[in-house]
């Protein structure tokens, strides 16, 4: 649980799914941006768990691929759900750039650009058997998606 030291090129392929859309997103957020205050303890919550993720997953190699077991099925959901945040972009970037655009729900998942990552790195830290994932991951869950939540109600005003 604890897990084994060692590089992992998983990791580092779920970590390239995360960061080119948002640098690509950095230059193209949307037209009608406003800032939001947020809340200081759900950034220091994101902030800690982002750090955290993403020392975690590209350190220990339990995230590498195996032999298929019925255990592959974590990783796999997973991954579908990194798929599924990656059309959420596809789709944020065709479309206005708008916020409405931004936060909109993804077959009933709310604030997928936010929660959809979250949940695949809960998944993998599951696969990989790794705590320090998953507990990074909680703490990077309610930062991150109680933010974009906050966001979410903000343009609903």
């Amino acid at each position: 649980m604890l897990g084994h030291l060692g590089f992992s090129y998983v990791g580092l392929i779920y970590l390239l799914m995360l960061f080119i859309p948002n640098i690509i997103w950095s230059k193209s957020q949307p037209i009608d941006s406003e800032k939001t205050h947020e809340n200081k303890v759900l950034i220091l919550f994101e902030r800690v768990g982002q750090v955290g993720c993403t020392g975690s997953v590209l350190i220990f190699s339990d995230f590498n691929i195996a032999a298929f077991s019925a255990w592959s099925w974590w990783l796999i959901s997973s991954f579908l759900l990194m798929v599924f945040y990656e059309t959420c972009w596809i789709r944020y970037f065709t479309n206005e750039h708008t916020k409405r655009d931004f936060y909109r729900s993804f077959y009933g998942i709310p604030v997928p650009l936010a929660s959809l990552p979250v949940m695949a790195f809960l998944l993998l830290g599951i696969y990989g058997e790794v705590i320090w994932l998953i507990a990074f991951d909680i703490i990077l869950g309610i930062g991150h998606i109680g933010v974009h939540i906050q966001h979410l109600k903000a343009i609903k005003k």
